[in-house]
């Protein structure tokens, strides 16, 4: 899921260089505003890999203590 939402951010992010060079600002914002958006939930969803990872860890190494 997060490999889908960092190349949509590439796509995004090139189509708003397309419209800075065309001179379409309006086009501008609003494909940069979500080629952001999708980086950040890419961030958002490796984040929350690694949280389910170390929580798993956490759990195996408490049960192994106990």
């Amino acid at each position: 899921m997060e490999r889908l939402f960092q190349i949509s951010a590439v796509i995004l992010i090139g189509i708003a260089a397309y419209f800075l060079w065309s001179g379409n600002k309006d086009g501008v914002f609003i494909a940069a505003v979500l080629g952001a958006v999708a980086f950040f939930l890419s961030v958002r969803f490796q984040v929350k890999g690694r949280l389910k990872l170390q929580e798993t860890e956490e759990t195996a190494q408490s049960q192994e203590e106990n």
